[in-house]
C-alpha cells in the first residue's frame, strides 16, 4: 500500500499574530483620521504647498494606525501573551494595554475561565474483554497562560486527546462490573491521570464525570434475565425464612399446649366459635380431633340449640 508523504516547510510553528482591533483603538483612529482630513482641508484653503500637507496627511494616518494596533483591551478572564521579536516578553491584562506594532505580537488569549470538554472511548475493550462505549466529561481550566501557550501547539486539543486515551487506558484495567457500579472511583482515577499529563502544560483538571456507559444490546438483555432470575432466587429465600420462623412459632405455641390440655381445649373451642360466627361457613374437624378433645358432644349440643331457635321463630310466623 502506498502512503503519500507530506512534507512541512515549518511555517506552521511560526507564531502568528492575533492581534485584535479594539473599540478604543477604533475610535481615536476615527479621530485621528478626521483631523487629518479636516487639517489637509484647512491647509490647502491657506495656500500651503502639497509637499508639505501630503507628509502631514500620512503621518496623520500612520500615528493613527499605530494607536489602533497599539491599543488592546484583555476581558478580566483573559490573559495576552506577548512576544517581542519572537521571544516571550510578559502577560498582558486584563484591562488595556499597549502593544509595539511589528515588535510585539500577540501569539494566544487565554481564558482562565473553567472549560468543559466532552469527551468518549468507542468499542473500547474491557479486562473481561466487553466491548463498550463510555461517554464522560472533563472540567479544567489554565492556571499558568505561560505554559499553555508556550509547551503545547493547542492546548485544546491536547487536553481532549490526553482525557480519550486515559479513558481508554483505565476502561482495559477494569471489569464490566466494576465500571457499572464503581463510577465515582473510575472518575478519581482518570482525574489523577490527565492531570499528571497536564499539568506540564499549566492546566489543572478539576473533575471528570461519566456521562453514560453503553453495552451491547445482546450482553444488556441477559443481564436484566440474570437479574430477575437472581431477585426471584432473593424471593423464595426470603419465602423458606418466613416458613422457618413460622414453624418455629408454632414449635413455641406447641410447647405451651403441652402440658395444659385445657388452654388447648379452649383454644380449639376459640377456632370453632371463629369459624361458627361466620354467615353460611362451613366448618370441617377432624374426627381425631373432635374424639381428643370431646368436642362431639359440644357439637351435638350447638346444633340442638340452632334446632330450637328456630322452631321458636316458625311458630311466631304462624
Amino acid at each position: 500500500m502506498l502512503k503519500q508523504l507530506t512534507v512541512s516547510d515549518g511555517s506552521s510553528t511560526k507564531p502568528k499574530s492575533n492581534v485584535r482591533i479594539s473599540g478604543v483603538g477604533g475610535f481615536l483612529f476615527a479621530v485621528i483620521f478626521a483631523l487629518a482630513i479636516g487639517g489637509v482641508g484647512i491647509l490647502d484653503m491657506n495656500g500651503v504647498a502639497e509637499s508639505i500637507t501630503i507628509p502631514f496627511l500620512i503621518i496623520m494616518i500612520l500615528l493613527g494606525v499605530y494607536i489602533l494596533l497599539a491599543i488592546q483591551i484583555a476581558s478580566q478572564w483573559e490573559k495576552a501573551v506577548v512576544l517581542r521579536f519572537g521571544r516571550f516578553r510578559n502577560l498582558k491584562g486584563p484591562g488595556l494595554f499597549w502593544l509595539i506594532p511589528i515588535a510585539d505580537i500577540v501569539v494566544n488569549w487565554i481564558d482562565h475561565r473553567v472549560n468543559v470538554t466532552p469527551f468518549s472511548a468507542e468499542k473500547t475493550l474491557t479486562k473481561d474483554t466487553v466491548p463498550v462505549d463510555v461517554d464522560a466529561v472533563l472540567f479544567w481550566l489554565v492556571w499558568d497562560a505561560q505554559k499553555a501557550a508556550l509547551e503545547v501547539a493547542d492546548y485544546k486539543v491536547a487536553i481532549s486527546w490526553a482525557a480519550q486515551t486515559a479513558l481508554r487506558e483505565i476502561i482495559g484495567q477494569m471489569t464490566l462490573a466494576d465500571i457499572l457500579v464503581g463510577r465515582a472511583k473510575m472518575d478519581a482515577d482518570l482525574q489523577i491521570i490527565i492531570d499528571e499529563r497536564t499539568t506540564p502544560w499549566g492546566i489543572t483538571v478539576q473533575s471528570v464525570e461519566i456521562r453514560d456507559v453503553v453495552i451491547p444490546p445482546d450482553l444488556e438483555d441477559a443481564m436484566s434475565r440474570q437479574a430477575q432470575a437472581e431477585r426471584e432466587r432473593q424471593a423464595r429465600v426470603i419465602l423458606g425464612e418466613s416458613e422457618q420462623q413460622i414453624a418455629s412459632s408454632f414449635a413455641q405455641a406447641s410447647e405451651a399446649y403441652k402440658n395444659n390440655p385445657t388452654a388447648l381445649h379452649l383454644r380449639a373451642m376459640n377456632m370453632l366459635f371463629e369459624g361458627l360466627k361466620q354467615k353460611g361457613a362451613l366448618v370441617i374437624v377432624p374426627s381425631s380431633a373432635v374424639d381428643t378433645m370431646n368436642l362431639g358432644s359440644m357439637s351435638g349440643l350447638v346444633s340442638l340449640g340452632f334446632g330450637q331457635l328456630n322452631k321458636g321463630s316458625e311458630k311466631k310466623e304462624e
